[in-house]
């Protein structure tokens, strides 16, 4: 006996839904989640310019069933055929949401509101949207901030997702998530990049830059140094030890004791870093250092001096830390999050913790560059939710290097 599905609701995709694979996707969440489908109505595009159309009817046999497959399945782009205004409820304290909110992605997204679709900014994922019905308008805010009595979208009713679709011509920015390897084509996808970065500066984007200690350690330094100075960096975001680093090379040529030239450990260099750390406190800040021209060179140094915004997130590991250092968490993710507007591109550089943060609160829309040597980590990083990524295993310093050279710049040392 065929099983019973009393609960069904008709859904319809419109676009590049087959070449996008959004469409197998489709079908494969409605049957791992126990549900059945109905094709009512398929139309394909005869040119890859032209969009496909498909009509379903998804079958569950509860409430609860079907609210779990919708909820996914508008994640992929799915749309309800009767769909009313979006549904919201009051949120009941600060800080804390209606049992049934809507849990954002990071793809665009609109809710219905008076009968008209109306987009949600700022695109984030794992957010709440806050609906101002007066106004008109969807706001993503993170649970942290929402204030009792605001409006919080809850269920699936009135909300629409707009999957990233396959670009019409190859790029290395499309669906590269499935082949992070060691073995990938390196120099290639570093020119792409390249050229990347080159088109988003001629049309005054924004690039930001996730920076890691080891960029230091492998000698990296002074690449990512070249890179601001020549203005291809707008935004730096770290922690305390990409800058404690950075300065004692400044200071001492050393990272962690090891000299950057010879690659040996120099006598009595294990204190290097509380030395360097002390130096910036003693002037005060890191800009209050490269003023007093006590830090003349190094990746901080060209930040400062070119004026870029440096957001350096805390932990409980940090020595010092660093005047500048934003030890509560909540305050310096305000920091970053008021920073990301305008980005286009983000080279995440062997951090694991801040890039992972960084990715949470992108749109899918934003291009990313995972480079770690370890390929679990940049597995994580591409997988965590980015439509637009790609990740490559190799260090940091043969990373930098090629980037350096493929934007035809000089290192400055």
């Amino acid at each position: 006996m065929e099983p019973q599905y009393p609960f069904r609701e008709e859904i319809e995709l419109h676009g590049h839904i087959i070449d996008s694979l959004i469409l197998p996707r489709i079908f494969d969440t409605i049957m791992d989640l126990g549900g059945d489908f109905q094709v009512l109505h398929f139309e394909v595009g005869k040119r890859k310019e032209e969009i496909s159309h498909a009509r379903m009817r998804v079958l569950a046999h509860t409430q609860e069933q079907l609210d779990q497959i919708l909820a996914q399945l508008q994640n992929l782009g799915a749309q309800l055929v009767h769909t009313e205004d979006v549904r919201t409820e009051p949120a009941p304290r600060d800080g804390a949401l209606p049992p049934d909110f809507y849990s954002t992605t990071n793809l665009p997204t609109e809710v219905r509101i008076h009968g008209r679709w109306v987009p949600v900014e700022p695109i984030e994922m794992d957010v709440a949207i806050v609906v101002d019905w007066e106004k008109g308008t969807a706001t993503t805010k993170p649970m942290l901030e929402v204030k009792r009595g605001e409006q919080v979208a809850v269920g699936h009713q009135g909300i629409r997702v707009r999957p990233i679709e396959r670009a019409r011509k190859g790029e290395i920015f499309s669906f590269m998530q499935s082949t992070v390897s060691s073995e990938k084509p390196k120099k290639l996808v570093i020119n792409e990049v390249a050229r990347e970065m080159k088109a988003i500066k001629a049309r005054g984007g924004k690039i930001l830059v996730v920076a890691g200690p080891a960029i230091i350690h492998s000698g990296a330094g002074p690449y990512l140094a070249t890179l601001i100075r020549a203005g291809y960096v707008d935004v730096l975001f770290g922690g305390n030890a990409i800058a404690v680093h950075d300065v004692e090379w400044a200071l001492f040529g050393t990272s962690l004791g090891v000299n950057l030239e010879s690659g040996l450990p120099v006598e009595g260099g294990h204190r290097h870093h509380m030395r360097a750390i002390n130096v910036i406190r003693n002037a005060g800040s890191l800009r209050e250092a490269v003023e007093q021209g006590l830090l003349t060179r190094g990746v901080m140094y060209e930040a400062i001096r070119k004026g870029i915004t440096v957001v350096l997130a805390g932990s409980i590991r940090d020595d010092g830390p660093l005047p500048e250092v934003i030890t509560d968490v909540v305050e310096a993710q305000r920091a970053m999050r008021a920073a990301l507007p305008g980005v286009e591109l983000v080279l995440m550089i062997s951090s694991m913790l801040h890039s992972i943060a960084t990715g949470n609160m992108l749109p899918a829309t934003v291009k990313t560059v995972a480079v770690d040597i370890n390929p679990a980590v940049v597995t994580k990083l591409v997988d965590r939710g980015s439509w637009q990524a790609v990740g490559l295993v190799t260090d940091a310093e043969l990373f930098l290097r090629e980037l350096t050279a493929a934007l035809g710049l000089e290192s400055v040392r």
